[in-house]
């Protein structure tokens, strides 16, 4: 089969197909014909040699995909063959074929694509599993995302409309503001052009918001800290902007903030697997009933790989990127 599997790190260029043998599931792995794969800001740090791969994932790319089960391991169900399906994986996606723990299956209803099904899986369970597990958003909460346009920026405009949150963006360009609040974000603030700080306290008249979800870390962990209402919590799910931060410590016990975070790669297939079935329950009526579809910026062919993740390094695009394996 054809897959994405460079044997250095380094730049784009490196992303070119070779044939590697087609895996075997074990037990309780489905074989999926994969059709489609969503580009995540991991993969372009994994081909950089900045985030391995887990030990024992795969080192071809690609955290999710969809396509049509062709075979199954021990324990995971014959009547799993011929179904199409999208799957969250530690890594292989970005090739023809790719081994899928069963649990971490969704269906593909009628009201998604194949490629719209490819680009939900890595931001549906981040963002779920962040904003409304760990941040605990509920309905009528205001929250605040950084990078609202893209994949997990969108997912969480998306998701907070379902389920009655206010959510305020941040994004780089008039233009992305505009594509954020046509996505459904109730204010998208310019971070440009404007202190969001300042914006976010006019927004909410100066209460702040109950929850942060925060992908930039850095210097904007204490910025952020000021952003929030009494009780409010904050949600760090990525470092762009570095890894360590100084902040009010007195200001957390004052006004009672909570802290915390996760990365999903690395957890275990039985957590997956919950989130998984949390998502069937929660969400996904949404899904087949046609209310919740990801934002789709641009699709290529899986040999044009480097233009993927240049479109994805260059911070462009809205929404997300996805390969095509056809």
């Amino acid at each position: 089969m054809r897959a994405i599997d460079p044997a250095g790190t380094g730049g784009p260029e490196l992303l070119v197909p070779v044939e590697r043998p087609v895996p075997r599931p074990g037990a309780g792995d489905l074989l999926v014909r994969v059709a489609a794969a969503g580009v995540n800001r991991p993969d372009v740090m994994q081909r950089q040699g900045r985030y391995p791969p887990p030990e024992g994932a795969p080192s071809i790319l690609g955290l999710e995909l969809s396509g049509v089960v062709v075979a199954v391991g021990e324990d995971a169900g014959p009547e799993m063959i011929g179904q199409p399906v999208c799957a969250l994986v530690a890594g292989g996606a970005y090739a023809d074929y790719a081994l899928v723990p069963a649990g971490q299956c969704l269906p593909v209803p009628d009201a998604l694509s194949m490629i719209e099904a490819a680009a939900v899986p890595e931001t549906l369970f981040t963002v779920w599993t962040n904003l409304f597990e760990r941040a605990y958003a509920t309905e009528g909460d205001v929250v605040l995302v950084h990078g609202g346009t893209s994949g997990i920026g969108t997912m969480a405009i998306a998701l907070g409309r379902l389920f009655g949150l206010t959510v305020v963006v941040t994004a780089g360009s008039e233009e992305k503001c505009a594509a954020a609040l046509a996505l459904g974000a109730a204010h998208a603030i310019d971070y440009k052009a404007e202190d969001y700080v300042a914006r976010v306290a006019q927004i909410t008249g100066g209460r702040g918001v109950q929850v942060v979800l925060d992908m930039v870390g850095g210097d904007y962990l204490p910025r952020n800290l000021r952003c929030l209402a009494e009780d409010g919590r904050h949600v760090s799910i990525a470092v762009q902007r570095g890894a360590e931060a100084t902040i009010p410590i007195f200001e957390i016990m004052r006004r009672r903030l909570t802290l915390t975070g996760s990365t999903l790669r690395a957890r275990d297939a039985a957590f997956k697997a919950l989130v998984a079935d949390e998502l069937s329950r929660q969400v996904w009526p949404h899904v087949v009933a046609g209310r919740l579809k990801p934002a789709i910026d641009r699709v290529f062919p899986l040999d044009q790989a480097p233009d993927a993740h240049r479109r994805m390094e260059a911070g462009d695009h809205v929404g997300k990127i996805v390969l095509t394996m056809g």
